[in-house]
């Protein structure tokens, strides 16, 4: 029972925590774009424009809400339904900080620990393009399809790099459990000489050609700039939600900032070492398991939103690729150097295998 009672807690705090920051991402995104354009932001509603999401969310809750009279009125309903479910139920299995001891018993801060975490999350992205396919079929507008035919293509193209990466990182760790692959980034010496620093051996510095072909898939996965093609305003008016309004459009714009949020969170689980932190192993030695979990928390958040920040400063520092250089660079760039990188991986791990 108390179990049960510690994952309903986690779940609910997790649910909040995604709505809480994919909110505030959008509150967060007008602030970095004002402050490189030197402007103020939103200022208006509460200090610092803080309360600005509410009157968004309230302005989103009672608005009309419309549906073409041509529309698919089932499949209208279900598509943004669909990419708010499935952005939300993708973080279940992400480790969001290190066991917590309650009554010596250790909890773990992972809503389901799976020993195919890493598949599971890939499932539910490629599962995630059907909302947006949905959308825009059932929309009954040319616009909106072609935007959700955009959206689906560049989705399968960058998923196939991301998905090399991930190989990559898997055979390091030789697991497919997401936990695994945070705890064995936690001890050893980085390239073997380096003094070890307990909770420093980040795959970041054995991967960094993967890290960066990730971070550029995830970008295009989650339609942010400049691989924004399915929502383009000057050719696609708004892409695949062109004929959305009231909440429907608004689960279509959380479900985009939920899915920057857990990718920000996968990318820090598989390279920049999840929850751990330099000297995570003293910490827990002189200060308790409980204070370590805790401090864990708050790093792997921190990790999150640094990570965060820099999406939103390229959707304001990069120019919208055409779509021609969108498929090239994941196709003929992005494809080619990943599996080069996948190669040199496996005979690194042969050449250090004990004979």
């Amino acid at each position: 029972m108390d179990y049960l009672i510690f994952k309903t807690i986690l779940v609910v705090s997790l649910f909040l925590l995604a709505l809480t920051v994919a909110a505030y991402s959008t509150w967060a995104e007008r602030k970095v774009a004002a402050v490189m354009q030197d402007r103020i932001g939103p200022n208006r509603t509460g200090p610092f424009g803080l309360l600005q999401p509410l009157a968004d969310g309230g302005k989103f809750f009672f608005k009309e809400d419309i549906t073409p009279a041509a529309a698919d009125k089932f499949l209208f309903t279900l598509g943004p339904a669909l990419v708010m479910f499935i952005s939300m139920i993708t973080g279940a299995v992400i480790p969001w900080g290190r066991d917590l001891i309650i009554d010596g018993k250790p909890l773990a801060l992972q809503v389901a620990n799976i020993d195919i975490g890493v598949l599971y999350i890939i499932g539910m992205v490629s599962i995630g393009v059907y909302g947006i396919m949905l959308g825009g079929w059932a929309s009954n507008n040319k616009f909106s399809l072609m935007g959700a035919i955009r959206a689906s293509s560049q989705m399968i193209s960058y998923e196939l790099a991301m998905g090399l990466c991930l190989l990559a990182i898997i055979m390091m760790a030789g697991s497919l459990d997401i936990k695994t692959i945070v705890e064995s980034q936690s001890h050893g010496k980085i390239y073997g000489f380096i003094p070890e620093i307990s909770g420093m051996n980040w795959n970041i510095f054995y991967q960094p050609i993967a890290f960066i072909l990730f971070f550029v898939a995830a970008l295009a996965e989650t339609n942010r700039a400049p691989f924004d093609l399915p929502e383009c305003e000057s050719e696609l008016v708004n892409g695949y939600h062109t004929e959305y309004s009231s909440m429907k459009l608004g689960l279509y714009m959380f479900g985009e900032y939920v899915n920057m949020f857990i990718s920000n969170a996968l990318m820090v689980c598989l390279f920049f070492g999840g929850y751990n932190y330099p000297g995570i192993s003293e910490v827990a030695n002189h200060f308790g398991e409980n204070t370590a979990a805790i401090i864990s928390i708050l790093v792997f958040l921190i990790k999150v939103f640094i990570g965060i920040f820099v999406f939103m400063w390229i959707r304001w520092t990069l120019p919208r690729f055409r779509y021609d250089q969108l498929m090239h660079l994941g196709w003929k760039k992005m494809i080619p150097l990943a599996l080069i990188n996948l190669i040199i991986t496996c005979g690194l791990i042969v050449l250090n295998t004990p004979k």
